[in-house]
């Protein structure tokens, strides 16, 4: 609206009023579908327990740079036993330990509570019918699952499954004008939160699941010839399309090829 009422001569209330009424008359702008209050509380929750884990990895990377610049590399440690291990590097440098114990102590808390966020997580995954179908996909964890099922929120809002795709922002940018024709990156547009997870899915898909799908093969057959990023990119949005599919079928995943096929 910025953009088509810059060339007004006179701005008030009134004409500003006018031109968007003209704005929606000519189908400028579309309805937005407001999602459901459970919806809202659930992406609140999942937002929390995202901000708490990123203060706490945070928190980690600043204690072992710290470390490194005294000379203390932690090395590959488990996220449970940090605490000790920085204990042990400073168990003789007691002037460091008064310094990065103020750290470690919020570093718990910001732990303790996460995981009492991760448990509502669970917990709301476990008493949803659709959550619980969702991770029957290879990759397709409870995060993912309640993150995807928060984003699509009614999957009839879509008339066809692959208007997922789009709508998250998984499909190449078109540009097209006179003789030049081109596809760029992906749009990014849409929730960028069910975009991360899809791409984390099928990452996870083509790298960590061990039991072979028609999804994965269809997937490694690309990373083969394009790449394993854009492999990444377009499994993701095939995740979605099927997950939808399934979502609106009330149906698991079928690991043939129809799955893919129908997709």
């Amino acid at each position: 609206m910025k953009g088509a009422t810059a060339t007004m001569g006179v701005k008030t209330d009134r004409n500003d009023a006018r031109a968007i009424a003209h704005a929606m008359r000519v189908g400028w702008f579309t309805a937005v579908h407001v999602k459901t209050a459970e919806s809202q509380e659930l992406r609140l929750l999942l937002g929390n327990r995202r901000t708490l884990l990123e203060k706490r990895v945070a928190i980690d990377n600043e204690i072992r740079g710290t470390l490194k610049a005294f000379g203390l590399k932690l090395g590959a440690v488990t996220v449970a036993a940090f605490e000790a291990r920085v204990l042990e590097l400073l168990a003789k440098r007691a002037r460091l330990l008064a310094m990065v114990r103020p750290m470690l102590t919020a570093r718990d808390a910001l732990r303790q509570q996460c995981e009492v966020l991760h448990r509502m997580v669970l917990k709301a995954v476990r008493a949803s019918a659709v959550c619980r179908r969702l991770l029957s996909v290879p990759g397709v964890g409870p995060i993912v699952a309640l993150t995807y099922a928060t984003g699509v929120d009614d999957p009839a809002r879509f008339l066809r499954s692959r208007d997922i795709g789009p709508h998250f922002g998984l499909t190449p940018r078109k540009y097209a004008s006179g003789e030049i024709d081109r596809n760029g990156s992906i749009t990014k547009a849409g929730d960028g939160a069910v975009r991360e997870v899809l791409v984390q899915a099928a990452l996870t898909l083509l790298t960590r699941v061990q039991r072979w799908s028609a999804l994965k093969a269809w997937g490694m057959a690309i990373a083969k010839r394009r790449g394993l990023r854009r492999a990444i990119v377009a499994v993701a949005r095939k995740l979605a399309i099927i997950m939808h599919r399934m979502w609106a079928d009330a149906t698991t995943f079928n690991w043939t090829r129809e799955t893919v096929a129908s997709a």
